[in-house]
């Protein structure tokens, strides 16, 4: 049976590294530490506001990181929770078919459009545009979020960033990590 993602790539599902192929073939958990960082000033206090919304502390430094990922309904799904807290659910449903369609990730009010590149055997998001409560932010207003997913040394390594353009505060939080699956890491133990 294929995922949601493998649906929506296409043949370019394959150029995916196959450890990103399985993760997006059936329901996976991925569990580790991860780095939040924010910029400093008004930028930082921008950015922990804004993490606060997403369920990311608002603490920098390390930090226990869990997500959930499966596909249900045509839906890519994922689950992430910091420091065994709160959930953040994002909802990812695809619109057409890849390289000309595109993702919406909904998460409560906030809806990002997003293409994808496979570059490297990664998936990188490419942010196309951002509606709050269904209307489209301007340009100029738009937080922009530079992520992606790719495989580095047998760990899914991962990074999310969030931009602001206006006023210019550049990168204002992010948090990145390498992580494994569940069963790997108590295997390992």
């Amino acid at each position: 049976m294929s995922s949601s993602a493998e649906d929506w790539l296409g043949p370019a599902f394959h150029d995916l590294h196959p450890l990103l192929q399985a993760l997006h073939r059936q329901p996976s958990m991925l569990v580790g530490p991860v780095e939040v960082t924010f910029a400093r000033g008004f930028a930082g206090v921008v950015g922990r506001r804004l993490a606060a919304r997403l369920g990311v502390p608002t603490m920098p430094g390390r930090h226990d990181f869990q997500v959930n990922i499966y596909s249900e309904g045509g839906v890519l799904h994922w689950v992430r929770r910091f420091d065994r807290q709160t959930a953040f659910h994002s909802r990812f449903e695809p619109v057409g078919r890849h390289p000309h369609g595109h993702w919406l990730e909904r998460s409560g009010r906030l809806s990002l459009r997003l293409g994808v590149r496979v570059e490297a055997g990664g998936w990188h998001w490419v942010h196309q545009g951002t509606r709050w409560w269904g209307v489209p932010l301007p340009q100029a207003l738009m937080p922009t979020t530079i992520a992606s997913k790719s495989i580095e040394d047998g760990r899914y390594r991962f990074s999310v960033a969030v931009a602001v353009v206006v006023p210019v505060l550049g990168s204002v939080m992010g948090y990145a990590g390498a992580l494994l699956p569940m069963q790997d890491r108590v295997e390992a133990r």
